[in-house]
């Protein structure tokens, strides 16, 4: 772990015990997160995304059990800095050193992540009078400032609105003030726009990179749509079956990715220049995590896919120094394979069309 690095997930692998059996969700992830940084984790639904970062925050489900590995986080305290492996601390430690104060989060739906009996202003001060060592006024003043930093005009009336009284992004930007409550390091967005229509989305996209900068933020996204890790990233860990198969920074990933799962992620949005009115999807499902997939998980799906797919799980492959991928289509002795031209042509019209803009 270097001095830039604020946190570190080093090998986790996690199991879930259900009525069916172990489901093996997790399954060697490794990230990384320098300090002042974005990153993002991309997905299908049920990808282990989530799960990653709610073991992260300590949030998880009595039946999960971590198999092996460590999330090493670089706490600063009273003028020194330790490191801690968070999966050694037990969820009263969590909650009392670590949740709100240096690590937070931001759920996708803000009207279950609110309490709709309480004022929002009191919600806001909540963890100021419970953790922050604040007196009432204190607290409120506080509010009052993170109402205005996320862009809530007239905070002094607004703060005794309860949640129905706002809207959809409205109550989005209480549930990110409530995050930023504790003044914490780093801020976990789960999906945080999934419920609001586009133009609030980018909002709320704007809003949290600004806070980002103005506070030194590093920043988590876990999302499955690709427009917003395109807007926001400046590293991306493509997730499949609780496994990273694809690391790299922003450009690498959307300019030249290897993994023919990146591939089918990137054909699967939609493009208003594109002679084909078809939108294109990956074939077939991921695999049932219950029973462990033997080799590669996305075998079955990878029109590229080779024999040794079906036999041997692949390595991390280097490609750069920054980029990485887990395709035996990168090994030296596999056939050449390049990305489909349809998709060629569409990365090479979104480079020119960011080349605009920069």
């Amino acid at each position: 772990m270097n001095e830039k690095t604020i946190l570190e997930v080093k090998d986790l692998d996690i199991s879930f015990r259900t009525n069916a059996g172990i489901i093996h969700a997790i399954r060697g992830v490794n990230i990384d997160l320098q300090k002042g940084e974005t990153v993002a984790i991309v997905g299908e639904s049920g990808s282990g995304k989530s799960v990653t970062m709610k073991a992260v925050a300590g949030l998880m489900d009595a039946n999960a059990t971590v198999n092996r590995g460590q999330v090493l986080y670089r706490c600063a305290e009273d003028g020194k800095e330790e490191v801690i492996d968070l999966l050694t601390l037990s969820k009263k430690e969590l909650r009392r050193r670590i949740n709100g104060r240096h690590i937070s989060m931001v759920f996708q739906d803000p009207m279950t992540s609110l309490d709709p009996t309480m004022p929002v202003g009191k919600q806001i001060m909540e963890g100021m009078l419970l953790h922050g060592g604040m007196n009432a006024a204190q607290a409120k003043a506080r509010a009052l400032e993170l109402m205005n930093l996320v862009g809530i005009t007239d905070a002094e009336h607004r703060m005794k609105y309860y949640p129905h009284q706002f809207s959809g992004g409205m109550r989005q930007r209480v549930v990110i003030a409530i995050a930023l409550s504790g003044d914490p390091d780093i801020l976990i967005c789960d999906e945080p726009t999934t419920a609001l229509d586009v133009t609030i989305q980018a909002k709320i996209l704007e809003l949290i990179k600004d806070i980002q900068n103005r506070m030194g933020l590093s920043v988590i996204y876990i999302t499955h749509d690709l427009g917003v890790v395109a807007k926001v990233a400046d590293y991306v860990n493509v997730m499949y079956a609780g496994k990273i198969v694809e690391v790299g920074n922003v450009n690498e990933i959307f300019y030249d990715p290897k993994h023919p799962y990146t591939w089918g992620l990137l054909s699967a949005m939609p493009d208003l220049d594109t002679d084909d009115d078809r939108l294109y999807s990956i074939p077939g499902s991921p695999p049932n995590l219950l029973h462990e997939p033997v080799g590669d998980a996305f075998a079955a799906r990878n029109a590229y896919a080779m024999r040794i797919d079906e036999k041997a799980e692949p390595p991390m492959f280097k490609i750069s120094d920054t980029h990485y991928a887990a395709t035996w289509l990168l090994h030296p002795d596999a056939p050449k394979v390049e990305m489909p031209p349809e998709l060629k042509a569409r990365l090479e019209r979104a480079r020119k069309e960011a080349e605009k803009y920069i």
